[in-house]
């Protein structure tokens, strides 16, 4: 591998010393010297209280400049980046920061509030994410550095700061650089255990791969950066090549994401199914729908006009700059991917997990293949536990650079998720074809045996009706060795169209005949349970089965 991660950091900002890096969108801008300035700020305030190398800093946060600054301060200075996604429950960020050992903690007012110092007494002091002031103090120390700070950096920098004074010690690939904590659908979060070279392994790869993007073109950050999809893909990757990110701060309303997308013009858009799916699903396939359309799309060359009208629609809902859009974290609807190829929309699905940080396989959209997810990036190795790995699925296991060192404190979670030839097991049932594009079939732990030893996979069943009439998400469990389908009905919908909850229900048990005519025998669903309210989610928006499994 060339130079690390953190060698990347440094030329990015000595190569773009004066142009824009980070913006928080409608707010404040930074200019990769000011990032540098921040940076070297913070490591006098992490040296002048004592901070180590190694020694964890959590950082919890809605997505910002200043978030992203904390991290690079953090990473560059050699201490281990913890970051804490901001909506988790208190407890929860309570575990991790004790969990982690963390010393210190960077977070808002809004989170900050709602924590108790006496439940994480390990923490010397922390800090406001948006102006680095002081939120709580256990250190003298801590206070003065915060007190004295520019007194400090210009004993530190007599002369001026200048890009010459921008240089990061460099580190060992196998050195533990962030700890991650997966936000699971399966149950409490483990601290993944990623080191320099699985990121320095995913940089590269971004940087070889998405070529098209480059040096000062804007990128819209919306997927949390306290996932590794965020992290690395939206944030690390831009900055590394001297873009110009933006954050948006808030919530991501479809409002503020479609400003962002029409002020920013973004090449290249990172996102999880659900942005996509729900524009095509509301905006165009009604459309299509109505009688004059489907009449016209009968007509040879007026059809083709008229999907072409539609692609340049939704380019120009992205920013009309469009050149690739990414989705991971799930599978895409089967009813949205093929409309899409349909139109030739510049998409395509990637894969990976928090453990691999974050890649596992991708392909550039002209080269992907419908219901793929891919082919396996560079410096990783892949093998399906099968004995037929093109048509039989089995586990997908990998090897390679991208790989975690294990869970944080955990020997036995660690040991059970490696083989003992050192394959990662990733707990997703697979295919692959013969030219190496992977088909993710479905989660391993969520496979239901069915009566004879057939191989049931919920997944397959809940994309199906999920693309039935007024069905807006769905979970196959099994109770008593038999199928239900918990539905949650589209209700918005249903009540636009004057449908009662009652109503809704009848064509929820309608949907369930229907579908179990295309089901075989040993599949078919035999209950149904319909919800009134939404099912939980994870914060990248998958469902907790856990939840809903006895």
């Amino acid at each position: 591998m060339e130079q690390s991660i953190i060698k990347y950091i440094e030329q990015a900002i000595r190569n773009n010393w004066e142009e824009l890096a980070l913006t928080d969108f409608n707010g404040v801008s930074f200019q990769y010297r000011t990032v540098a300035r921040k940076i070297a700020k913070l490591h006098i305030a992490f040296d002048t209280v004592g901070i180590k190398k190694s020694d964890k800093i959590a950082i919890c946060g809605r997505n910002s400049a200043q978030w992203t600054i904390a991290f690079l301060a953090t990473i560059t200075y050699g201490a281990v980046p913890v970051p804490i996604l901001h909506d988790f429950k208190p407890d929860t960020i309570h575990h991790i920061i004790n969990h982690s050992e963390a010393k210190i903690l960077f977070t808002d007012n809004s989170i900050w509030e709602n924590l108790n110092p006496d439940n994480i007494t390990n923490i010397i002091g922390t800090i406001h994410i948006r102006d680095f002031g002081i939120l709580f103090s256990r250190s003298e120390k801590l206070n003065y550095a915060r007190l004295h700070l520019n007194e400090l950096f210009g004993k530190r920098y007599p002369e001026r700061f200048t890009l010459e004074d921008v240089k990061y010690d460099d580190v060992m690939p196998n050195d533990l650089a962030m700890i991650n904590y997966t936000s699971g659908s399966t149950g409490l979060s483990k601290g993944v255990m990623l080191p320099y070279r699985a990121l320095t392994s995913n940089i590269i790869y971004t940087i070889e791969h998405l070529t098209f993007l480059k040096q000062g073109d804007g990128m819209v950050c919306m997927l949390p950066l306290a996932h590794m999809y965020g992290l690395v893909v939206e944030m690390l990757h831009p900055f590394v090549k001297g873009c110009h990110i933006y954050f948006l701060t808030k919530l991501p309303s479809p409002k503020v994401i479609m400003e962002a997308f029409a002020a920013v013009h973004p090449k290249l858009i990172i996102s999880v199914p659900l942005i996509l799916e729900k524009i095509i699903k509301t905006k165009v396939f009604p459309l299509l729908e109505k009688p004059l359309m489907k009449i016209l799309l009968k007509v040879p060359i007026l059809d083709d006009r008229l999907l072409a009208k539609i692609k340049e629609k939704l380019q120009e809902t992205f920013g009309g700059q469009l050149h690739e859009f990414i989705i991971g974290g799930a599978a895409l609807n089967k009813d949205v991917e093929a409309f899409l190829r349909k139109i030739n929309f510049p998409f395509t699905v990637g894969y990976g997990m928090t453990e691999c940080a974050p890649l596992i396989s991708y392909s550039p959209w002209n080269e992907s293949r419908q219901g793929s997810c891919g082919q396996i990036v560079d410096r990783m190795e892949a093998k399906i536990d099968s004995p037929d790995p093109a048509h039989i699925a089995g586990e997908l296991l990998v090897k390679g650079d991208n790989v975690m060192l294990g869970y944080y404190k955990s020997a036995d979670a660690t040991q059970s998720v490696f083989t003992s030839d050192g394959w990662l097991r990733t707990g997703d049932l697979c295919t692959i074809d013969n030219d190496g594009f992977l088909y993710i079939r479905g989660r391993s732990k969520n496979m239901i045996l069915g009566p004879s030893g057939q191989n049931i996979y919920p997944e397959e069943i809940e994309q199906q009706l999920n693309n039935m009439p007024y069905v807006s998400e769905s979970l196959i469990v099994e109770e008593n060795n038999r199928l239900v389908a918990l539905i949650y009905p589209d209700i918005e919908n249903g009540s636009k169209q004057g449908l009662s909850f009652n109503e809704l229900t009848q064509i929820m048990k309608e949907n369930i005949s229907a579908l179990n005519k295309e089901l075989p025998g040993y599949s078919q669903i035999e209950n149904i349970k319909v919800l009134h309210e939404e099912f939980e989610k994870t914060p990248k928006r998958s469902i907790k089965r856990y939840l809903y499994q006895h």
